[in-house]
């Protein structure tokens, strides 16, 4: 039998002097920037009646509501003890070394951060979100191939041939062999359980896959929340569909049947939306390029 991959990479992609560069911030930040510059391509095109400094405010306010509703959504929904913390121990929520980010809650960020930003631009607000629409699944996938490098968020034992080795899961391989015999004999084999690669299958649908289909919907003549509906639609399906390969968070475990995750709670009321703006898209007006030059106001 052919050896399995072993995901042992250094987290550290290079250093500044004392400073260490991490390949998960490099996965953010180019993100962060790719969807930047593929927004004002697509702005100069007309698809959102705004000027370039409008733009850059919108993906700052973006980013502030990714990293503060990422940190509070963790913080509601993964903490370990509920949310009894923000009455007992209201700095846990600084303590980012404790635990990390949610996907749910910086979408609620991002999606506050956007209401207010329309308001200010005299915007229909869901014509925000078709155009950021788009954008996010590059952060998204790279955000996964982050996790991948740090050899975090890995998926259940499995005989496929292209599962993986990850020696940062070996306490959870021992603990589960404990209560799983039957896998004994392949930890003993490799000195590791073969894993499912979770994080990669993340990477193809929510980066890979999200981004083509909702990058040609875009770029042709749509009506409004088609592209919105189709982002939370396939979001929520995806991500419902990868968690019964992949492990759920070691405080909450499986909430109910054996296999229902938190993420997979989460990811139902996304799939319900989705399919409503699906339905509100049938009769809403097809949006039109705008004039780059024209104000927004006068765009509506």
């Amino acid at each position: 039998m052919t050896l399995p991959f072993v995901v042992e990479i250094n987290p550290v992609a290079f250093h500044l002097g004392p400073v260490q560069v991490h390949w998960y911030g490099l996965m953010y930040l180019v993100g962060f920037f790719s969807g930047a510059l593929l927004g004002e391509y697509r702005r100069r095109r007309g698809r959102l009646p705004v000027t370039r400094e409008a733009l850059s405010d919108l993906f700052f306010y973006a980013m502030m509501g990714v990293i503060v509703g990422g940190r509070v959504g963790y913080m509601l929904f993964y903490y370990a003890g509920g949310p009894r913390w923000i009455w007992t121990d209201p700095l846990a929520l600084f303590r980012v070394w404790d635990g990390g980010m949610s996907f749910h809650g910086g979408l609620l960020g991002v999606l506050v951060a956007g209401l207010w930003w329309s308001r200010r631009q005299q915007l229909h607000f869901f014509d925000t979100v078709d155009f950021v629409a788009p954008l996010v699944p590059i952060g998204l996938g790279l955000g996964r191939l982050g996790n991948f490098i740090n050899g975090e968020l890995w998926g259940k034992p499995t005989q496929l041939p292209w599962g993986m080795i990850f020696p940062n899961a070996h306490a959870d391989d021992v603990t589960y062999v404990a209560t799983h015999p039957a896998w004994q004999a392949q930890l003993q084999q490799f000195g590791g359980l073969v894993r499912q690669p979770s994080q990669l299958y993340e990477l193809a649908l929510e980066g890979v896959v999200m981004f083509a289909v909702l990058w040609l919907v875009s770029m042709k003549p749509r009506p409004r929340y088609l592209v919105s509906g189709l982002f939370a639609l396939m979001y929520g399906c995806f991500r419902f569909a990868v968690e019964f390969v992949r492990l759920p968070d070691i405080q909450l475990g499986y909430l109910a049947f054996g296999w229902l995750t938190m993420g997979q709670i989460l990811s139902l009321p996304l799939i319900a939306v989705g399919l409503w703006l699906l339905w509100l898209s049938r009769k809403a007006p097809t949006l039109r390029l705008y004039d780059v030059a024209m104000p927004a106001k006068d765009a509506k």
